[in-house]
């Protein structure tokens, strides 16, 4: 298994099923590092080395190791109820929504809900947007009008790696791109 098959296992391990690998997770998402190598190794090879060569390279930095590197969590997408201690922050007034083409009924319909995991996940431009939607099929982007949903009282979280995070976009706050 490739260090990009094993970044994808490590995702489910700290995203969603822990459990997988007989580990547990505080209730800010930490793993302890030692427990999380020792759990994958139980399958596949792999070491410190890999671990950080995968947080280092990793393109879309979905993970974070604590100063000593004793821990890692996963910056964002969590369907697990963790408290990455994410901070409010004043949103820009425009943010994206990148979305495959067989999902565009229901956004249209009841807006962007969270479905499987904590918050929608917002970019800050239409490129990384773009993208976002290219992995679900025939992407489509939605404009969501994040400054007037912030003066309204709608909370924003941006995440270490830049991943914008709300609860949901009602349907009045959006439009196709």
């Amino acid at each position: 298994m490739g260090l990009n098959d094993i970044s994808k296992y490590i995702a489910l391990i700290l995203r969603h099923k822990p459990e997988t690998i007989g580990i547990t997770l505080d209730e800010h998402g930490w793993a302890s590092v030692s427990e999380l190598i020792d759990g994958i190794a139980k399958t596949y090879d792999f070491n410190m080395n890999m671990l950080e060569e995968i947080v280092a390279s990793d393109n879309k930095q979905r993970y974070s190791f604590n100063e000593d590197h004793t821990l890692i969590r996963a910056n964002q997408g969590h369907s697990i109820p963790v408290d990455v201690e994410l901070e409010e922050v004043a949103p820009p007034d425009i943010l994206y929504h990148g979305t495959g083409e067989k999902y565009v009924d229901s956004i249209d319909a009841q807006g962007l809900i969270p479905k499987s995991r904590l918050y929608v996940h917002l970019s800050g431009d239409k490129d990384t947007a773009v993208k976002v939607g290219q992995r679900h099929g025939k992407p489509v982007v939605y404009v969501v009008e994040s400054g007037i949903m912030y003066k309204e009282g709608f909370k924003f979280f941006r995440s270490v790696n830049g991943v914008w995070l709300t609860k949901e976009v009602p349907v009045r706050y959006m439009q196709k791109c």
